[in-house]
């Protein structure tokens, strides 16, 4: 694809043009949506790196956008929103965001979250393994592919890291900061982030989220996964 290119959702015109320069001026090439409708129609034909994602938009908001973007695509998003509540932080990771950052930010801390979020999709898209099956499912990590049967399952860049991570410890228990430090390259952070992502697994192999086949929650340890 040459240029790592960012798709940028923000109706906002002068917003979009701050994050636009500062994306661009490290040499990123940027496609600005002022809609979410317009940025699905879109991306569903012109690939892009990482999406930069407002969630107050007019028609669709970034709730939606995600929904339905998550039915098709593992690219990394970050949310970039006003609303700092919990509830919307964990609702957008919940949807399959990677990142949250809220406004007003520092265009440098933003840069710096893009720059990390591209290299770890890089890392994870890395050989690292064969094959591993369970149960129908069959996960590669070569390929960047979790299929049942011949059926994809999308996964979200977090869910790969977390998915892979929880195979590659073999059935021991991983705690959540275990999971946070690796797959998050971070010491630091809302450790409930790991929850999320590991109940959006759950939605995703399981028959019953409620009642865990393959992802276990081992009391007092964490989480593993049965092979």
């Amino acid at each position: 694809m040459g240029k790592d290119r960012i798709a940028i959702v923000e109706d906002i015109a002068e917003m979009a043009e701050l994050i636009r320069l500062y994306l661009e001026n490290e040499g990123w090439e940027t496609l600005r949506f002022e809609t979410a409708e317009a940025a699905l129609e879109v991306l569903a034909v012109e690939p892009v790196n990482l999406v930069i994602l407002d969630l107050n938009l007019p028609g669709m908001n970034g709730f939606a956008f995600l929904d339905r973007f998550r039915r098709d695509s593992t690219t990394p998003v970050l949310i970039v929103s006003a609303r700092s509540a919990d509830e919307d932080i964990i609702t957008g990771l919940g949807y399959g965001a990677d990142e949250f950052v809220t406004k007003p930010f520092s265009p440098r801390v933003l840069v710096a979250r893009v720059r990390a979020m591209l290299r770890r999709a890089q890392g994870l898209a890395d050989p690292a393994s064969d094959q591993v099956t369970f149960g129908p499912f069959a996960f590669d990590a070569e390929s960047c592919l979790l299929k049942k049967g011949p059926e994809r399952i999308p996964l979200s860049n977090k869910e790969f890291g977390v998915l892979k991570f929880l195979i590659d410890q073999k059935g021991r228990p991983a705690t959540p900061e275990t999971i946070y430090r690796v797959v998050w390259k971070n010491e630091f952070g809302d450790l409930t982030a790991v929850a999320v992502y590991i109940q959006r697994l759950r939605r995703k192999i399981e028959l019953d989220a409620s009642h865990p086949l393959y992802i276990e929650t081992v009391p007092g340890m964490g989480y593993r996964i049965n092979l």
